[in-house]
């Protein structure tokens, strides 16, 4: 199943940087959700698994920007 999201996410892809998840494709419970991101930087479209992704800090939820080296 795909699913647009609307507005897009704000996200980090391992190796790749700061981007946007602009659609989400799940292949259901045997397999991670992979997620559609624009990579901010260079323009490039990739399709990232669960693990190597990660949500930007956020000051008001008391989150720190977290670190990707812990990413399968």
């Amino acid at each position: 199943m795909f699913t647009q999201l609307n507005p897009p996410i704000p996200l980090t892809v391992k190796d790749k940087g700061d981007g946007f998840a602009v659609g989400v494709i799940d292949y259901g419970q045997e397999h991670h959700l992979i997620w559609v991101t624009i990579i901010t930087d260079s323009g490039e479209i990739w399709c990232a698994p669960n693990p190597q992704v990660r949500a930007p800090g956020n000051w008001t939820m008391g989150r720190e920007r977290p670190a990707l080296d812990s990413a399968h």
